[in-house]
């Protein structure tokens, strides 16, 4: 229990700046739950890899119990899959069943847009106008990872805002599956373009929900989700399939993504 304690105000750990940024006044399980799947989405864990439920309480710094917590609620929400005495295993990129998640997401995500207008509460509504100060005020020089975080912020606050909070369940793992997409396509391929792109299409929403303008909103949330249909697209036709899925190249996985598990010195020879 020292070291749970301990982990509750402990800097986050290596991964990238705006990673695991939201922790403040969050259980235990809660923790869990977002930092894995902050590796989820950045691809610290690669799709299709073989992990073991220790392995994760490394990389997050947590206990066993508040990891095994999370790890059922991911394997609930598809991200992870348990593999009985086997261990876990990412949930590889599909591009076809995530091409219809998207439609999916698309239309849930009008709902909660459409609600949340309706239902803003002066707070939420402050909370909005904070988000796109930063978001246009850091774009030039956003990273991917900051970005990612600020992301995530609006989708939470737009939830929030709906007062419709058992749509964060359905809409949470949503939101991750597109961010890793997002983030496998802009780092093989769109690059700061990429970031650009979903950036100034979320500035839109946001103005539009400012505005109040429920039909220009949840038009331009569906502008979101095509850009990410476009990618998916993209990413059918010119990405290598190891970097869908670690199974399809012995020679895949974190190194793909410049992140390695740390490796024993060899012996010296001298």
């Amino acid at each position: 229990m020292e070291k749970e304690d301990k982990a509750r105000n402990a800097p986050p750990a290596a991964g990238g700046e705006g990673v695991w940024a939201l922790e403040q006044n969050r259980d235990l399980t809660t923790i869990a739950y977002e930092r894995i799947e902050e590796l989820f989405v950045a691809m610290r864990i690669a799709p299709g890899e073989e992990i073991r439920t220790q392995d994760l309480q490394v990389m997050v710094d947590l206990g066993r119990t508040p990891v095994h917590q999370a790890v059922r609620r991911l394997a609930a929400e598809t991200l992870l899959e348990v593999r009985p005495r086997n261990g876990l295993r990412v949930a590889p990129i599909d591009l076809s069943r995530e091409k219809r998640l998207a439609e999916l997401r698309r239309d849930l995500n009008r709902f909660v847009t459409s609600t949340a207008i309706r239902n803003i509460t002066a707070n939420d509504r402050a909370a909005l106008h904070y988000l796109r100060r930063k978001l246009a005020a850091e774009l030039a020089d956003l990273s991917l990872d900051a970005f990612n975080a600020i992301d995530k912020s609006f989708d939470r606050l737009v939830i929030r805002a709906s007062g419709e909070r058992f749509l964060d369940r359905v809409l949470s793992p949503l939101h991750a599956i597109a961010r890793r997409i997002g983030f496998l396509h802009i780092n093989q391929i769109s690059g700061r373009e990429g970031i650009l792109g979903s950036a100034e299409r979320h500035l839109a929403i946001m103005d539009f929900m400012l505005a109040g303008s429920e039909e220009k909103a949840c038009a331009a949330s569906d502008e979101l989700v095509a850009y990410g249909i476009e990618m998916l697209e993209q990413l059918e036709k010119e990405i290598d399939p190891a970097l869908l899925d670690v199974r399809f190249s012995v020679r895949a996985g974190k190194a793909a993504w410049g992140v390695q598990k740390p490796q024993k010195p060899e012996p010296s020879t001298g």
